[in-house]
């Protein structure tokens, strides 16, 4: 099979009950043509980050229902949703490693056809920093406040591992995953334009390691460091070996 023949079965009629109900002409015409491609790789390029955005566009819309749940209490439903979150976004980070089989001479010759476009631009992305503030005050509001509690109490001084306990630990892994995408999207820069080198639109990578240090959630990461404080002022902070003195 020559590339046209691939490319004139992948287009399709796109007139099949799956064709039509997956809009398959128009989502495999998105990308460009074989013979537009600057390179092999462009195709991957445009694949990956077409799908992270679909990604995105389905972690945002189940967000939406998230915080609907949160309002109402309804933990078992927001733990479920929460899972689907969690796997959409470790699918995410894995496939970022396709992009590690491009070379960077090849990346390069992409970025030429990139204008000024940036990650940074990305809707998807854009869209889930300004989701995570009302999922957080759905949260305090129905599962601190209304009952209550607090972070230290679910926590620590009455932790009993309830709803408000799993619905926060939910939280901090929506948290914790899109910091791992993050890091990943830094590496993948640090493999193919370096780190000392400039963005698409002239500032230093080094912004990217700014968002890094950014928490949804500051408080669920504060708690645990506040708790280890409390034990080590109760138990020492260094102890015995266990195989005690020698």
């Amino acid at each position: 099979m020559n590339r046209e023949q691939f490319y004139e079965i992948m287009s399709g009629e796109g007139t099949l009950d799956y064709e039509l109900y997956l809009n398959t002409k128009a989502l495999l015409s998105c990308q460009s043509k074989f013979e537009e491609l600057c390179n092999p790789d462009e195709l991957q390029f445009q694949l990956v980050h077409q799908v992270e955005e679909l990604w995105m566009k389905l972690i945002a819309y189940t967000l939406l229902d998230i915080d609907e749940y949160l309002q109402q209490e309804n933990t078992n439903r927001v733990i479920t949703l929460f899972r689907r979150v969690h796997i959409a976004q470790k699918l995410m980070n894995e496939q970022l490693a396709l992009l590690e089989t491009m070379s960077p001479k090849e990346y390069q010759e992409i970025r030429k056809r990139l204008g000024n476009g940036s990650g940074q631009e990305s809707p998807g992305f854009r869209v889930l920093l300004k989701m995570y503030q009302p999922i957080w005050n759905s949260f305090k509001a129905n599962y601190l406040d209304k009952r209550g509690l607090t972070i230290e109490k679910i926590y620590d001084t009455q932790y009993s591992h309830g709803d408000a306990y799993v619905v926060a630990e939910a939280l901090a892994e929506f948290d914790e995953l899109f910091q791992k995408f993050r890091y990943e999207h830094l590496q993948l820069i640090h493999r193919t334009i370096g780190f000392g080198s400039k963005s698409l639109k002239g500032r230093p990578v080094e912004i990217l390691e700014e968002g890094m240090r950014h928490k949804f959630f500051p408080e669920l990461w504060e708690i645990r460091g506040e708790m280890t404080d409390k034990w080590g002022a109760e138990y020492g902070v260094k102890r015995d070996p266990l195989g005690g003195h020698h």
